[in-house]
């Protein structure tokens, strides 16, 4: 007989539907060498199909191998996946250091009842070597392992109907639903500009067939007829024209790609603590996040959402470091949505922290005010003369260069004259810039605000701050201020209090972590006369 626990130990392949999955996968990845392929062997004497045929099979082939190499089993200890024909590769992560389990499916996917599976362990690099990957499992094994990694006590064995994979028959886990996605929240999506990388894609992807397939688009008769009339027009109509189109266009795919990224969003929070976001129409993926290492949350409002009052938010986590990699968007929290909405979340997902002492009264707006609505400290008038200084003279060389080449090289009077005309919109960037400055200590948390194309409030547990760093640029000291930064092992390693004065800095890492600076710092007393 099979003993169960050595049962449990053994090593498990993926779902064999798979063979479907990445055959296809393979064919699409390859499909650029494939083309090549046909073009080649069509001028070489008509047989580039064949060459082509041969590729897919390779393909094929390639995508069936994945199957029989790539094992992995569940340790007490240890999650292990084991790959490889030629050169075998065990990639092993310790349970303590799973971080984050994102499962996706994609369409083929859920038509074949599949999911991916990767762990996250927030040591990740550029060759995300730090995540381990499984596709495809079957869904409801996806949605087992899930909670298997991160609720590791048996009362948290069941998981939610309606989830990626898992049965509707099955025993809801009672979770506490903090958002869920509102048909409303579909008017962010123009403001989100996410369509300016659809117009890349679509540029890219166009100028590519015209090149491949040697096709001249001066020759169309439609595209004629369009430049001919469009040149046919004056210089400030040409100009929005294109304007116009650009914008439309951008909008169009802006909200159609915010309705497919964020559709049946939803976020809830575990009995065990952990937090579950599952979002996506086509592509569904499901991401849960260990709430005992959760830092802090930070609120993001760039400049066009913040002009409709929109925001979205996001989770500082130990170990699941900001928008790296195949991480982008794991720390997600709230998709673009109403400012309102974003910080009520937020007051939900942040955990309530008890200030150990008061902190000082220039660093702090009160122990009992809730960090994503405290009023912040400002910066005082030497933050705003470095703001505008450093506008102003942006501005200034960028005028100065214009008029240069006006003079010498003949380029147009209208180029340095729209720059001209663009001095009050750096004034008022300045101003802006300035008033997003602020900072603040209260409940046990660190509050720093900065930016203004991307206004940025990141509220930090001070007990997840590891040290500081205070730097003095060359301008900084002529204006007598320093950038304090947290560091953390949370989010992105470190936060900035920006052009603050000195002793404000002090007084504010003292405030929220209170005995760290003590070594470092030297009390000043008065040197008693001597007599002679």
């Amino acid at each position: 007989m099979i003993d169960v626990a050595d049962a449990a130990l053994a090593w498990r392949r993926l779902s064999p539907r798979m063979l479907v999955i990445h055959p296809v996968q393979e064919v699409v990845r390859a499909a650029p060498a494939l083309l090549g392929l046909l073009i080649a062997g069509s001028s070489s004497g008509g047989q580039g199909h064949w060459w082509s045929l041969a590729g897919v099979g390779l393909m094929v082939v390639l995508g069936m191998l994945r199957w029989f190499t790539t094992t992995y089993r569940i340790t007490p200890e240890h999650v292990q996946v084991r790959r490889g024909l030629l050169t075998r590769k065990v990639v092993t992560v310790p349970r303590d250091r799973v971080r984050t389990v994102d499962v996706t499916s994609h369409v083929l996917h859920r038509v074949l009842g599949l999911a991916r599976v990767e762990v996250g362990t927030g040591t990740s690099d550029r060759r995300n070597e730090g995540r381990l990957k499984l596709d495809a499992l079957s869904a409801a094994e996806a949605a087992r392992l899930r909670v298997e990694l991160l609720h590791r006590s048996p009362a948290a064995s069941a998981v939610s109907p309606g989830e990626i994979g898992v049965p509707v028959g099955s025993t809801p886990a009672p979770e506490t639903e903090l958002a869920r996605m509102r048909p409303e929240w579909v008017r962010f999506g123009p403001f989100t500009m996410s369509g300016l990388v659809t117009v890349g894609v679509v540029a890219g992807f166009v100028s590519r067939l015209v090149s491949e397939g040697n096709v001249d688009l001066g020759r169309v008769g439609p595209v004629q007829e369009t430049w001919r009339w469009f040149r046919e027009m004056s210089l400030p109509l040409e100009i929005a024209t294109v304007v116009l189109v650009l914008v439309v266009f951008v909008s169009v795919a802006s909200t159609l790609g915010y309705v497919l990224a964020f559709g049946h969003f939803r976020l809830t929070r575990h009995p065990e603590g952990t937090l579950h976001v599952t979002r996506g129409l086509l592509t569904r993926r499901a991401t849960t996040i260990e709430g005992r290492r959760l830092r802090g949350v930070e609120v993001t409002e760039p400049l066009l959402l913040r002009a409709v009052r929109g925001a979205r938010l996001s989770a500082v986590t130990t170990g699941l470091r900001a928008a790296q990699g195949a991480q982008r968007g794991g720390s997600l929290l709230l998709p673009p949505a109403p400012r309102a909405e974003a910080v009520s979340v937020a007051r939900l997902v942040l955990p309530r922290v008890l200030p150990r002492v008061a902190a000082a009264p220039s660093a702090s707006a009160g122990s009992d005010a809730s960090p994503v609505t405290v009023s912040l400290t400002p910066h005082g008038p030497a933050a705003l003369r470095r703001r505008f200084t450093r506008a102003y003279g942006v501005h200034a060389l960028v005028l100065a260069a214009l008029l240069a080449l006006w003079w010498w090289a003949g380029l147009p009077s209208w180029t340095w004259l729209t720059v001209a005309a663009l001095l009050p919109l750096t004034a008022l960037l300045a101003a802006d810039r300035y008033r997003s400055l602020g900072h603040a200590v209260t409940s046990g948390y660190l509050v720093t605000r900065w930016g203004s194309f991307s206004r940025r409030r990141a509220v930090l547990e001070c007990d997840g701050v590891i040290g500081w760093n205070i730097e003095r640029s060359f301008f900084q000291r002529r204006a007598g201020l320093v950038t304090l930064t947290a560091t953390t092992a949370a989010g992105k390693q470190g936060y900035q209090v920006r052009d603050v004065e000195l002793a404000e800095a002090l007084r504010l890492a003292t405030a929220a972590t209170p005995g760290l600076l003590d070594p470092f710092l030297v009390e000043a007393r008065p040197v008693s006369s001597v007599g002679l």
